[in-house]
Order: structure tokens, then sequence, then C-alpha cells
């Protein structure tokens, strides 16, 4: 029996197992399992010499074949001259020229034998097929997604991400095309990471998508980075381009912010009055300007909370009268 599978006790059916985070789910899954090498190559201007003077041999006997007069060594230097100059053309056939921040991926027969990553007019592998591959830093922005944070508020999010291959033999036989592979997967990494942290008031010690900008554009990073590495490709850089509330209940969230600011700074403001209060008694009793009671020790604090903390200007009551009239 497979040890991926059991028989179900009593009904002769078979389970799957259950199998390692990353294992393909279904099918048991066959990958491309081929990773980049450099490729033979040596430098481009002996290949083209050698393939000049090749060509230039074939020539010349060709020519004279053409010019002798000795019928039995015609065929001979015609043949020797029709082969030297195939050799040359085949020759010329491994010529390459690699660009600054290019790639050369070389297959012989469909058999990926290298790459050529050394820029400048190369020879390698003659008859061989070459496909460029360009290991420049990429800038991929995500399109804006609508997604629900940790509490369940829809939020708009996106993020731009810096990426460039690594590998080019698994960018090129991995995948079908890893562009568009690292497209799909940043917004699926986006995704995840926006699902997993709350937009903003969250607990003490925890994550907010806007207040640990820097953490979540980390952990959004490392997310992207375990995704598309089967295709050999690397994040240099991801950061966070567009976060806010979705429209239908931006209003709302606008409105519970302008409360906690609203409550903030009431609780500053009894701070600092409850201050210049203890401050006021403790100096008219330093100072012996008046002595006081507990009554209108009470009453002057309430006066002068109610002053201090007040949103309006106050207006003063003189009394002419004795204080406790």
């Amino acid at each position: 029996m497979d040890p991926s599978t059991d028989i179900a006790a009593g009904t002769g059916t078979e389970s799957p197992a259950t199998e390692p985070a990353g294992h393909p789910v279904g099918f048991s899954g066959t990958r491309v399992n081929v990773r980049e090498h450099s490729a033979w190559h040596t430098s481009g201007a002996l290949g083209l010499l050698a393939s000049l003077v090749l060509l230039i041999v074939g020539i010349l006997l060709i020519v004279r074949a053409i010019t002798t007069s000795e019928t039995g060594s015609i065929g001979a230097l015609i043949v020797g001259g029709v082969l030297v100059v195939i050799i040359g053309f085949v020759l010329m056939s491994g010529l390459v020229i690699v660009q600054p921040g290019e790639t050369s991926v070389v297959q012989f027969f469909g058999n990926y034998i290298g790459t050529v990553r050394r820029a400048g007019l190369l020879q390698t592998v003659p008859l061989s097929s070459r496909r460029k591959v360009s290991v420049r830093v990429n800038n991929f922005e995500t399109n804006e997604l609508k997604v629900n944070d940790a509490e369940g508020n829809p939020v708009n999010i996106a993020a731009i991400i810096v990426w460039q291959v690594a590998d080019t033999a698994k960018s090129v036989f991995a995948v079908e095309d890893y562009q568009a592979f690292v497209a799909v997967q940043s917004e699926a990494a986006l995704r995840h990471v926006a699902t997993s942290h709350p937009y903003d008031n969250a607990a003490p010690g925890e994550e907010t998508l806007r207040g640990s900008t820097e953490l979540v554009a980390d952990e959004l990073a490392h997310e992207v980075a375990d995704r598309i590495a089967i295709a050999g490709l690397e994040v240099v850089e991801a950061r966070i381009s567009s976060l806010a509330y979705a429209p239908e209940i931006a209003q709302a969230m606008l409105q519970r912010q302008q409360a906690s600011a609203v409550i903030a700074a009431r609780e500053k403001i009894v701070e600092g009055a409850v201050s210049m209060v203890q401050n006021a008694l403790e100096r008219l009793e330093a100072d012996d300007v008046v002595t006081l009671d507990d009554e209108r020790k009470a009453s002057m604090v309430s006066n002068l909370l109610v002053v201090l903390c007040s949103d309006s200007r106050a207006t003063p009551v003189v009394n002419t009268g004795s204080l406790y009239n």
C-alpha cells in the first residue's frame, strides 16, 4: 500500500494522509527540478575569427576546384570546400551578444546546458538556441485591493514590489510566465498580510497596518518571496503604497477617530487644569495670601476647573458681599 494513504476502518476506502505544509494538494506533483549553472562560453572574437577563416578557406577550395585542370581532384576539393564552409557556418551559429543586465539561457536540442551571464560578444555551443532573460531590478505595483482587515473592516490597500530574477533556469522552465506569476502571487500575499492585522486601534503590542508600516512591509516582502521562490525570483523590497478605509465605512471611521482625538484632548486639558488648581492652592497657602476652609477650597477648585476646562470663555461674577452670602 502507498504510505500516503490508509484504509478507513470498516469502509474499504482510501483516505489521504495529512501532507506537510507546501505539499501539492491532489496529484503528487511533479515540478521542474532545474537550477541555473554556467554554460560553456569563450571569447566571441576568437569564435568569429575562426568562423571567418573557415569560410575563407572553404571558398578558396571551391574556387580552386573550379579553376583547376586536374579532373581527379575537382570532386575532392569541392566536397572539402563545402564541408569547411558548413563547419564555419555551424561555428558562427554559436556566437551570441549579451548586454549588461541580461543573460542568455542556452538550450541544445531542448536540453538546458547552462546560462551565460558574461556581457559582450561570446562564443557558446554551436547549433544551440538562446533565450534572453533580464536580471535587472523590476518594479511592480499591485492593483488597489479591497480586503477585510483582522477586525472585519473593509480597507483599500496596494503595494509596490521590487523584484529581480535570481535563477534564470527556474524563471524560464519552472513557470509559464514569471512576470505574470509575480503579479498574481504579490496580490495574493498582500491579501493575506492585510487580513492578518487590524487597520488601527489594536491591542497593546499588536501590529497594525497603519501604525506598523515597516513591520508590515517586511512581512509582506517575506510572504511574496516565499511564494515566488519556485520561479527563481527574489524580492528586493516591498512597500505599502496605498492604505485607506473603504468608502462605505470611511465616514464612520473618521467620526471614531475624531471622537478618540477629542477624548485624548479632554484628558490632557483636565490633567493640566488639575495641576494648575493644585499649584494655585499651594501658592496661596505658602504665601499666606488668604486662609480658606475646606468648603471655600472646594468652591474655588470647582470654579477654577469650570473656567479652565470650559469650551467657551468664562464670564466672571464679582461678589461684593460676604464670602458666605
